[in-house]
């Protein structure tokens, strides 16, 4: 009776959060091409062998079974030569020791798994009930999967990825250059007071997929490792104020507070921000035509102007439309007097720039 309260403890205890993106990040690094662990996998995989690889924590003294205690220092080669034993291999949470050798793993068998081999079940499992990292290679798929917490991943081969990585590159390239015509048009709308709110939601939708599909680039980037840093710079120059302009945007638009719109916006799919009227929703508008006056925190950002500054004069002005129309240093006596003069040159500068 105790053993069954206890087993079904352990299942309740089995994760159930979402790993967050972050900490997946962290642990593909780990694996990353050029790191030692990886060359033990690429090794493994050479050598037509299986394995299950498992980092240890507290709990996995209780299902571990047989097998013989190593205790040394993690090398590549060690770990290829233990993969021609039948049973697990078990390294220290840093991964930089060797700990077991050949043992038995015994998780409870009642904790969910979507796998069908023994090996993967065992993975699977063993990742769950420990909330840790597993690694199991099968020799007849020549595939490497990493079970870590609740979540699965299959690793792929490093020029299987950076196909991918180009594909998703030349893709990101077209919608920037998409995102800075809209931005052009919107520039020129904004400073001739023409408001347009749907323009505006294009602008801001060409942004967020250009940043969702960063997000998933940047999973294969942490995954090639040191072999996709010139990869991960052409990515920093596509993405170059990218967010920046659009949370602006968001910021200038939104009849809600912006900081919510863009929690909204952000954990939106990529059918989800094609749909103009969710968008509008978002930004907490009804109809697409409606009549809309913009503070001007995009074009303002673009001045040498604080944000403390800015956010004064906006208080004050209560419209971009004003300050572009107004005389600053006879219309609004708290803003700072040898700023007038600088901020109408800025100013003019970015309306000819468009």
């Amino acid at each position: 009776m105790q053993e069954k309260k206890e087993i079904q403890e352990t299942i309740d205890k089995v994760p159930r959060e979402k790993v967050t993106e972050e900490e997946f990040y962290s642990v593909l690094k780990l694996i990353s091409p050029g790191t030692n662990l990886r060359k033990a996998l690429d090794g493994i995989l050479r050598l037509g062998k299986g394995a299950l690889i498992v980092a240890e924590k507290p709990g996995l003294q209780k299902i571990i079974d047989g097998g013989f205690r190593v205790n040394c220092k993690f090398s590549y080669q060690k770990l290829i030569e233990l993969s021609k034993l039948d049973g697990a291999i078990i390294l220290s949470n840093d991964l930089k020791r060797i700990i077991f050798a050949n043992v038995l793993l015994t998780p409870i068998s009642k904790i969910r798994t979507s796998e069908t081999g023994t090996r993967h079940k065992a993975a699977e499992r063993t990742a769950k009930q420990i909330s840790g990292l597993v690694i199991a290679i099968s020799e007849k798929r020549k595939e490497i999967i990493l079970f870590y917490k609740n979540k699965k991943y299959k690793i792929r081969d490093t020029q299987e990825i950076v196909s991918k990585v180009n594909e998703y590159i030349q893709v990101l390239e077209r919608q920037r250059e998409l995102f800075d015509s809209f931005l052009e048009t919107l520039n020129r709308l904004e400073f001739k007071n023409y408001i347009n709110l749907s323009h505006a939601i294009k602008t801001i939708q060409k942004g967020k997929v250009i940043q969702k599909i960063s997000d998933e680039l940047l999973k294969y980037l942490i995954e090639l490792g040191k072999e996709g840093e010139l990869l991960k710079t052409r990515l920093r120059e596509i993405l170059h104020d990218v967010e920046e302009e659009t949370n602006l945007i968001i910021k200038d638009y939104s009849k809600m507070d912006d900081k919510k719109a863009i929690y909204f916006l952000n954990d939106l799919s990529y059918d989800e921000l094609l749909d103009r009227d969710r968008i509008l929703r978002i930004l907490n508008y009804e109809n697409p035509r409606e009549m809309v006056s913009i503070a001007g925190w995009r074009i303002l950002s673009k001045t040498t102007l604080t944000e403390p500054e800015i956010a004064g004069l906006i208080k004050e002005a209560e419209s971009f439309e004003k300050i572009l129309s107004s005389n600053l240093e006879t219309e609004f006596s708290s803003f700072p007097k040898d700023k007038f003069s600088l901020l109408k040159v800025e100013l003019e500068k970015l309306k000819l720039g468009i």
